[in-house]
């Protein structure tokens, strides 16, 4: 477990070690078949899955690079246009959804099992039954990994995890623990999934009200709770920016009073969510059958 976080050349060395990820996979296997999800070992070998996930898009071999991803690397740069949240253009996420989904192996090997629906969904099932708030920090933050770029892997990761597995209930409970650290990460995988178009609407109908309900009054005082109410903020956007009747399910989930409370901060410290909260505003208001509703 120390070994899997010490850097992108032994996450490499450790994906590449014959029957490591198979091992760990199989042993994970073993704990939810015999009712252990609270298991230590059960924590260690998600943890290093977890780190082993991390960056994966970009540290894949060769091999597999070329592939699944030589199809993005034909998007030109013109196709890209600044915006708040880096280089994503309406072509760009177009371009995503038309892109061949990689083919799964029905009996995967070593890396391959990294993103393979069989570990999702034993990830989903750890977030469902384990009580260890390490475990489920783990789970969520390998599919956070999972998700996290813009090829057809994360994209293939993200519907299995909405459409073919039904995780979004699992992801939903998370919102509402106690531990700061799970929920961040349950809110940044949330993000992650609402950024693909042909899931926007799934993800808002079983989650945007629970994200408006854990939305604070105000900023809140802590860093890691300022980083969560910007994830959220950010996720809204997503669902929101292109689809009026999700920016109504926000209105009627009570979260304009809450936005706009937040946007107004003005403490550089926690600058960040009062900026996520203005964007979401400013996307919001280009609703314009929605401006009476907004101005009650």
């Amino acid at each position: 477990r120390n070994m899997s976080s010490a850097g992108p050349e032994g996450r490499k060395k450790m994906r590449e070690c014959e029957g490591l990820i198979d091992s760990l996979v199989y042993y994970i296997q073993g704990a939810i078949a015999d009712h252990e999800p609270n298991d230590k070992a059960t924590e260690n070998c998600v943890c290093i899955l977890h780190n082993l996930s991390y960056q994966l898009e970009i540290e894949l071999p060769e091999s597999y690079a070329q592939s699944i991803y030589m199809q993005r690397r034909n998007i030109s740069n013109n196709d890209k246009t600044p915006g708040c949240f880096g280089t994503r253009s309406r072509k760009v996420k177009e371009k995503q959804q038309d892109t061949p989904l990689p083919e799964e192996k029905s009996n995967p090997k070593g890396v391959e099992s990294l993103w393979h629906s069989t570990l999702i969904r034993i990830y989903l099932s750890l977030i469902a039954k384990s009580t260890r708030n390490y475990t489920q920090e783990a789970s969520l933050g390998a599919l956070q990994n999972l998700t996290a770029g813009t090829g057809p892997m994360p994209f293939a990761v993200a519907r299995t995890v909405v459409q073919k597995a039904s995780g979004l209930p699992s992801i939903r409970a998370m919102l509402h623990v106690s531990h700061p650290a799970v929920k961040k990460t349950a809110v940044s995988l949330l993000r992650n999934l609402s950024r693909n178009t042909s899931l926007q609407n799934d993800i808002a109908r079983e989650v945007l009200p629970d994200l408006v309900s854990i939305l604070p009054e105000c900023v809140p005082g802590c860093e890691v709770a300022c980083e969560t109410t910007a994830s959220i903020c950010y996720t809204l956007f997503n669902l929101t920016q292109s689809s009026s009747h999700n920016a109504r399910l926000l209105l009627s989930a009570h979260g304009l009073p809450k936005v706009i409370a937040i946007s107004m901060n003005d403490s550089n410290m926690f600058s960040k969510a009062s900026r996520a909260a203005s964007v979401l505003l400013y996307s919001l208001w280009s609703h314009t059958d929605l401006h009476s509703a907004y101005k009650k």
